[in-house]
């Protein structure tokens, strides 16, 4: 599976965005997709998933949530846009 992965679009898609994501399977934003007509474009170019970033207003918010976890060729992916520091977990410590 080939993946376009983007973030803070904010309202603005780069003419070249879809011929540099002509060869995707799926495009993944990680927030600030900035208005709900570009999530709209690049949902009608390409299967899409994404989350709302901290500039995202009430509409995106009311499609997209905060964070996204799911399985995609058997493996797991998270999708937030202001992730923090990693936490590991190892049998039963945490380690940051």
């Amino acid at each position: 599976m080939k993946i376009g992965l983007l973030s803070d679009t904010h309202g603005w898609i780069h003419p070249r965005l879809f011929d540099h994501f002509a060869e995707c399977d799926e495009i993944w934003h990680a927030g600030d997709i900035g208005n709900i007509e570009t999530a709209d474009k690049l949902a009608a170019f390409k299967p899409f998933k994404a989350v709302y970033g901290n500039i995202d207003n009430s509409i995106i918010r009311s499609v997209y949530a905060e964070k996204l976890i799911f399985k995609a060729d058997e493996i797991s992916v998270w999708i937030t846009h202001i992730g923090g520091t990693p936490v590991i977990m190892t049998g039963n410590y945490y380690l940051c």
